[in-house]
């Protein structure tokens, strides 16, 4: 004897079947938001290497100076109360006289070099530096209350700021003042640079007869960016590299730059109206502390360039992380459009889709985001997103002609997934269209399913299928 399976009844309304694809749908919130956090946790993880690969080159630079210290004799008047009575006293300190350049130009030039630790890389850079600066006594010095015969000029400083003097490498760097060289000093730099830098003991007697002209040149390493804290009363600011990726950021923007394939060149002018400081300033001789330059990673994190700088990123001009956390970002789109699919061909073509099958399917959706992470890491964002997409819609496509029965419509949601992994890479190349093109397609899919359903009766049953 045989027996025939009873026809399956499917008592589920249309407008059941949407709220069932509603409710599955926001059950895949929850790994798709890991799959977010997955990529936070792998850029975060890839920051940490990128430090460790630099560790010990040097950090993100800020270059100073020159400024030329010269002490003077000043005297100083305080009241103090001896047996009852208030007694006042003179005594003699030294006090320090900051002189900035009437003029400085600087040439630098960068030198980039990728460093990989297994899947992680990091750009590092060697800059040789050039320069040369003129100083001068004002005329109206009396008005800072300082005598010229005050001044101790046989015991002046020449300062320079560098922010982490460890990554000074190669010959030892050059100063000479009226082409005699001069004989250089570790510490003594200057504010800008948290007090780290270089120093050299210079006599400076010259300057009451005339302008002193001195010369510099001196090499270093670093990672991430270069920052020029500029001082003179007309700063020149060239920088170049065969980098094709800069950034410029700061308070200053070059007057002119060049950005090509073979690199990069760009000129600063900066004056000391701009920088809102005087050429001379006068102090008391205290040292000059050492101040603890905030941790960096490779990339020196997101610390912003100061109001009066000029700072060069060498920037890397894909981040594959970014690209995937943006991809990852359109999950809800991807699924949305597939069960869209799914659900006209169970509304409108009669074919069953169960709770489980939706499930499985965004399942397969939200893998494809965590393959691409995993392969972007090995081959690049290009090749890792054409092989996770192919993976993923032939996985779904052949599913989907055992859910929907046949593969001409498992062909429809193929080609479907085909044209959403084509808008999506779209997307993220055109990021400034990204929200318009996103926003067009919502409307085109909404006016599809309105004209599609516009008749069905969303609280009809399906008779015996």
């Amino acid at each position: 004897m045989s027996f025939t399976a009873p026809a399956q009844r499917d008592d589920r309304t249309p407008g059941k079947k949407l709220l069932l694809v509603i409710l599955v749908g926001l059950l895949l919130t929850i790994p798709l938001f890991a799959t977010y956090l997955l990529v936070y946790d792998r850029q975060s993880q890839s920051e940490t290497a990128r430090a460790s690969i630099a560790e010990g080159w040097g950090g993100p630079q800020t270059m100073a100076g020159p400024v030329l210290v010269i002490p003077y004799q000043a005297q100083t008047t305080e009241t103090v109360t001896e047996g009852g009575k208030a007694v006042t006293r003179t005594r003699n300190i030294v006090r320090e006289l900051i002189l900035s350049p009437e003029t400085a130009t600087i040439d630098t030039k960068i030198k980039p070099e990728r460093r990989q630790r297994s899947i992680y890389e990091a750009v590092v850079y060697e800059a040789a530096v050039k320069g040369k600066a003129r100083f001068a006594l004002p005329t109206d010095l009396s008005r800072y209350g300082v005598g010229a015969g005050a001044l101790i000029l046989e015991r002046a400083e020449l300062r320079f700021g560098l922010s982490d003097a460890r990554g000074l490498f190669g010959a030892p760097p050059q100063v000479s003042v009226d082409q005699k060289m001069l004989m250089l000093q570790p510490g003594n730099g200057l504010p800008a640079t948290g007090g780290a830098g270089f120093f050299t003991w210079a006599d400076a007697r010259g300057l009451l007869n005339a302008p002193i002209n001195m010369e510099f040149a001196y090499a270093f390493r670093g990672n991430g960016w270069l920052t020029l804290s500029p001082r003179a009363g007309d700063t020149t600011w060239t920088v170049s590299s065969p980098w094709p990726n800069p950034s410029f950021q700061g308070g200053f923007l070059p007057a002119s730059r060049r950005v090509g394939a073979d690199g990069f060149s760009a000129t600063y002018r900066v004056g000391n109206l701009a920088l809102g400081q005087s050429l001379v300033t006068a102090q008391d001789a205290t040292p000059v502390e050492r101040i603890t330059m905030p941790e960096r990673g490779a990339y020196g994190g997101a610390t912003p360039a100061g109001d009066y700088d000029a700072r060069v990123d060498l920037v890397q001009p894909v981040d594959l992380y970014d690209q995937v956390n943006r991809a990852t970002k359109y999950g809800f789109l991807f699924i949305g459009f597939t069960f869209i699919a799914f659900l006209m061909f169970d509304v409108i073509g009669g074919v069953r889709v169960s709770s489980v099958e939706y499930l499985l399917v965004g399942a397969g959706l939200i893998l494809f985001f965590s393959l691409l992470l995993a392969f972007a890491e090995v081959i690049g964002f290009t090749f890792a997103y054409i092989m996770a997409s192919a993976a993923i819609i032939g996985l779904i496509t052949a599913y989907s002609a055992a859910v929907l029965k046949t593969w001409r419509r498992a062909g429809i949601v193929g080609g479907l997934l085909t044209g959403l992994y084509a808008v999506l890479y779209i997307l993220l190349s055109l990021e400034a269209y990204s929200l318009l093109i996103g926003s067009l397609m919502l409307f085109v899919a909404l006016a599809a399913i309105m004209y599609v359903t516009r008749n069905l009766d969303w609280a009809r049953k399906n008779e015996a299928t």
